[in-house]
């Protein structure tokens, strides 16, 4: 008789994921809903300076509208998410919402953190930060007893698929090293998540297929685990259909709200592996290091190490890899093959040097890598520096 693994599958404290209805309608039902009275929104400047979306929220929510920041830069570094703490305490937000893609959402989900703990400067993050020790173990100071668990809560209103506001974890780059780094707290994942398809139409193509492959390879990275399990695994497997059907089509009609639902679904499924427990690999890892030393977009960082990543772990998982293939329809095939082919017929970047990373930052990077949450939880063995030197030098 085979006696089934042990596991555990943690959840997070959101409440609530809307889809199909418009995100300003939603919104000011939630803050009705919630008691807000002072609503304070972290906006994405492009949708605040081209469109009328957030000027639509701002109207729905009507007297309950407190202020609006629209100053979040790529990889959030930590003076703006400062800037943003600022602008709360000094309109006594009582909800923050944000709206946009990856980094306005890790920076709405790090102020209510800042606010409680009475953080008023950059400098100040650092004792907040998850780090890992000389053995590998996550350090989490969200669970010291001196950490103040906040009180202000945040809905997300995602523009793009990279998935960050699902996750009960953020990230912001420290301005001195350029390494972007970890804030957890089962209370930061936010009490409500808003999806609305049409938002996702004002975001650059680029933007949209490039953080639709990061949530692939969520899905890609889970079903690559040893670390997974039956719940998990089923996620991730929807989820990667859901995105090889959907990303395509949305590439051939751009008008095509179903598809673009499809994809929305697919990130939400991606992401609760992640928040359930399993770790990511190789890709994640790199892919944090490069956001915030090199300043590569979110997604395009799986674009270019996905397929890379798969390949050198196809020789202790390649049974688990096989799922992956089948999720492509073509179980056959090499899994890194077909992601590649895949990330290549979106017009994807497909190297480092395609992102501006050159050979004599790899070092670095790797250092860097051994640092990350996931640094040391691919498949395949990492043992130091040496091994990320190898991926990279593969993906050059």
């Amino acid at each position: 008789m085979t006696t089934p693994a042990p596991g555990t599958v943690v959840l997070t404290a959101t409440e609530r994921v809307t889809f199909g209805q418009p995100a300003a309608q939603a919104i000011a039902a939630e803050a009705a809903t919630l008691g807000a009275s002072r609503v304070m929104l972290i906006a994405s400047k492009s949708l605040a300076e081209t469109t009328d979306e957030i000027v639509r929220i701002e109207e729905a929510l009507g007297g309950r509208h407190a202020a609006t920041f629209t100053g979040v830069a790529p990889h959030v570094p930590r003076t703006d998410v400062m800037a943003a703490t600022d602008m709360a305490r000094d309109c006594g937000a009582d909800l923050i919402v944000s709206v946009g893609g990856g980094s306005v959402t890790d920076c709405a989900k790090i102020v209510p953190i800042c606010l409680s703990n009475d953080i008023r400067s950059a400098d100040q993050m650092a004792d907040y930060h998850i780090t890992v020790n000389a053995v590998g173990e996550l350090v989490n100071p969200g669970f010291l007893p001196d950490f103040k668990q906040q009180t202000i809560r945040t809905i997300c209103v995602p523009t793009t698929l990279s998935g960050g506001e699902f996750n009960p974890l953020s990230g912001a780059t420290d301005p001195a090293t350029r390494h972007k780094q970890g804030y957890q707290h089962r209370m930061m994942a936010p009490v409500t998540v808003i999806l609305d398809p049409a938002m996702t139409k004002h975001t650059p193509d680029w933007l949209f297929f490039s953080t639709g492959v990061r949530a692939l390879d969520h899905a890609i990275e889970t079903l690559q685990s040893f670390q997974s399990n039956d719940y998990c695994d089923g996620l991730a497997d929807s989820a990667l259909r859901l995105l090889v059907d959907g990303l395509p089509r949305v590439k051939a009609n751009p008008d095509d709200l179903e598809a673009r639902m499809k994809c929305q679904i697919g990130v939400w499924q991606s992401m609760l592996p992640i928040i359930g427990g399993v770790p990511m690999g190789a890709s994640h890892a790199i892919g944090h290091v490069l956001g915030g030393l090199c300043e590569v977009p979110h997604g395009y960082t799986s674009c270019v190490m996905s397929p890379f990543v798969l390949r050198w772990n196809a020789s202790v998982n390649a049974d688990r890899q096989r799922r992956i293939a089948a999720a492509f329809g073509q179980p056959l095939k090499p899994a890194g093959d077909l992601v590649d082919g895949f990330i290549t017929a979106l017009g994807m970047p497909r190297s480092l040097s395609a992102v501006g990373v050159t050979e004599d930052r790899f070092q670095t990077i790797a250092e860097y890598t051994m640092q990350d949450i996931w640094g040391r939880t691919n498949p395949r063995q990492i043992s130091g520096p040496a091994d990320f030197l190898e991926i990279l030098a593969t993906a050059k």
